[in-house]
């Protein structure tokens, strides 16, 4: 599902970024990200969504190789992602329905299929009679659960994390832990990127190890 092949990323200001790096996740994969603070797993991650660019070899997406996609592909390309941030990225002023509903929207749905896919991720997060709420009215815990459901509604097949625990508490962040596993087993491939040891370990998944832009284990 996503291949990495002797990529590297260059930023004229800092030099190489990622240097080399080649992997293979199959489809319905889960597997972790982890490095210190600048080894480049949000680099990486930029590279997938084709949010960046690779400065030197090649990435597939699918059998797709994303080099090759031009500009007016990239919205397609996306869709095939979910994407969730530490920060959650969520839109204060709307509530949790319409929040979720966002991807859906701008895809072109139809009311009723907006509401049928929000009510159905919003029960696969445990969050069903929360959707008129605000995001500020909800812990943090719930606020993470939304961008879980907004990432999911769509039905992509692969599902990008940047530290998507980095803001709760042990116990919140193995339930989150928890729902991902849960997308996993329906087929959905995940790549998480977490400086969280202790919990990675106690998870029997792969993990992807960057040292200074370098892949140093997997």
């Amino acid at each position: 599902m996503i291949n990495f092949v002797n990529v590297s990323k260059r930023y004229a200001e800092t030099g190489d970024v990622l240097r080399n790096i080649s992997f293979h996740l199959q489809r319905g994969e889960m597997a972790f990200l982890t490095g210190h603070s600048g080894a480049g797993k949000t680099t990486l991650l930029r590279l997938i969504a084709v949010m960046e660019r690779s400065s030197r070899g090649q990435i597939l997406l699918d059998g797709q190789d994303l080099s090759l996609a031009k500009e007016s592909q990239l919205p397609y390309i996306r869709r095939k992602m979910g994407f969730i941030y530490q920060d959650y990225k969520l839109l204060h002023d709307r509530t949790v329905f319409d929040n979720v509903a966002l991807p859906l929207v701008i895809a072109g749905y139809g009311h009723h299929e907006v509401t049928r896919r929000v009510r159905a991720a919003l029960d696969k997060v445990s969050l069903t009679g929360k959707e008129k709420k605000y995001p500020l009215a909800l812990s943090g815990g719930e606020q993470q659960r939304v961008g879980i459901a907004r990432a999911v509604v769509n039905k992509p097949p692969i599902i990008i994390a940047d530290e998507p625990t980095g803001n709760l508490d042990p116990d919140l962040s193995e339930e989150i832990m928890f729902l991902f596993g849960q997308f996993q087993r329906v087929g959905v491939t995940i790549l998480i990127a977490s400086h969280d040891i202790s919990l990675i370990t106690q998870l029997n998944h792969r993990v992807l190890k960057l040292d200074h832009g370098q892949l140093v284990s997997s």
